[in-house]
């Protein structure tokens, strides 16, 4: 990309809203029912019905406006939002406009490689969302799936303080972990519960103004956020560096061409017709509401890898692996407090090593993990103690994996893992290694010191992973400096 344009990007966040009810009525909120079952004449915009606010989603969206440092507006206002599309049954949106419940908050980013930056968030407001059209499978036509339509959402909105895509990406993780950590969004992109619209524009750097924007819709990834920044940003520079003129206006992002595409024109607020809705009085949030809300705030990701770095010594690559995601820390958490008296730094070596690696490589969730935080710990316990070695200890972590759990010490137990500590025992397989490599025992003695792992892996071998290794690295240094 040409180091002669600078790209400025805000980002627009849908996040559905984990109530289990619609935001206006009482019909379920959730995913996957079969279409047009969850539906009511309040969702479906039937004459004469009135909506009702769900208390839930207001209490969502201060939740969300504290852990942003937003500044939580106590007198809100719902508007409507006035446009058509088959699947908004009323021809309106009920949103919020002048009046959001959130305004001016912020997130600090740590992009890759890069020093942490402050991104603004403009506004989060609260709304209601769409149905859906469904198109794929269908033959000459479109069928209208209205069971989303109701589902409450808050729309965050950043300010166009974002100058890459490798920015964007750490913004949407870090607010992905937020609202999970919340338990306001499972943030699943894939479903659409966590949706992203990137507004995107370059300009000469060293420029005040900002460009023409495009943009940027059908992002169900945080990667295909990325891809469809940066080749929005570079189709804009070569657009202009050509003699062009950008247009203002939102494009379809298409993954499989890797290319975003031209859908309509940009709509700006007037568009809308923006008016306050008359179904619905004005919100109005007492101090002391959000005061208890704030009472109730989990720790959140910064603040939790915070603490396990001050307190439980962790490294800064460490603590931002195990916060990435609420369940992941909590895991660890758990894992920690029955692995005594294991230090932080072993358990987390076996979370994000073991663990992890093994759920990556089968697309599991840590949530869905066969060995419970319990075993796992109990099982770190054992190395700790010398009750096992850390070679056996991967073969009985390989065992609770494949039968879903169970009790460590039974099965170490039950199959003779017990690691050996009989100094007596130990120092006759040593000398038994030993008497079988003379010439080896010549080469260690002559320098070739690294001889030493192939010792200790002979006698490991002999005694199938059993023998302590700390015994026997200190016998065979001892023997061999005598030999």
């Amino acid at each position: 990309m040409s180091t002669d344009f600078e790209t400025v990007i805000g980002l627009e966040i849908h996040t559905q809203l984990l109530t289990r009810s619609k935001i206006f009525c009482g019909c379920p909120n959730r995913f996957g029912a079969a279409p047009n079952t969850q539906i009511c004449p309040v969702c479906a915009a039937f004459p004469g019905v009135l909506p009702v606010l769900n208390r839930a989603v207001l209490d969502m969206a201060i939740r969300t406006g504290l852990a942003v440092n937003g500044q939580i507006r106590l007198r809100n206002e719902f508007a409507r939002k006035n446009y058509f599309y088959p699947d908004l049954p009323a021809g309106y949106q009920i949103s919020q406009f002048e009046l959001p419940i959130v305004e001016h908050g912020e997130l600090i980013i740590e992009p890759e490689g890069a020093p942490s930056r402050r991104i603004g968030i403009t506004r989060i407001h609260m709304e209601v969302d769409a149905g859906k059209n469904l198109h794929e499978g269908i033959q000459g036509a479109s069928w209208v799936d209205l069971n989303r339509t109701g589902t409450p959402l808050l729309e965050i909105v950043s300010e166009p303080d974002l100058r890459s895509a490798a920015e964007a990406g750490a913004y949407l993780k870090k607010l992905r972990s937020i609202v999970r950590y919340l338990e306001v969004c499972d943030g699943n992109m894939e479903e659409g519960s966590f949706r992203c619209d990137a507004n995107v524009s370059v300009r000469p750097r060293g420029a005040e103004r900002f460009g023409t924007r495009a943009e940027v819709k059908n992002l169900n990834s945080i990667r295909n956020v990325m891809r469809a920044i940066e080749y929005e940003a570079q189709r804009q520079i070569d657009l202009i560096e050509s003699g062009g003129k950008v247009v203002q206006e939102t494009r379809l992002w298409d993954a499989n061409q890797n290319l975003t595409r031209s859908m309509r024109g940009k709509e700006e607020a007037h568009d809308y017709r923006y008016f306050p809705e008359p179904d619905l009085p004005p919100v109005v949030i007492a101090p002391e509401r959000i005061a208890a809300i704030r009472a109730t705030m989990p720790e959140l990701p910064d603040a939790k890898a915070r603490r396990f770095r001050d307190t439980l010594g962790l490294s800064e690559y460490d603590a931002g692996v195990l916060t990435a995601s609420h369940e992941l820390a909590g895991y660890f958490e758990a894992t920690l407090a029955g692995a005594a008296p294991a230090d932080a730094k072993s358990v987390a070596n076996w979370v994000t090593g073991d663990l992890l690696g093994r759920i990556n490589k089968e697309g599991l969730e840590i949530t869905a993990s066969p060995v419970p935080a319990q075993a796992l710990g109990a099982l770190i316990a054992m190395i700790q103690e010398n009750v096992i070695s850390g070679k056996i200890a991967k073969t009985v972590f390989a065992l609770l994996w494949e039968q879903g759990g169970g009790d460590p010490r039974r099965i170490v137990a039950e199959k003779g893992l017990n690691q050996v500590t009989d100094q007596g025992a130990i120092e006759a397989e040593v000398d038994r290694i030993l008497a079988l490599h003379p010439e080896k025992i010549a080469q260690y003695q002559a320098g070739k010191s690294q001889l030493l792992g192939f010792f200790v892996g002979e006698i490991m071998k002999a005694t199938r992973g059993k023998a302590n290794p700390g015994v026997v690295n200190e016998l065979l240094k001892n023997r061999l400096q005598t030999s």
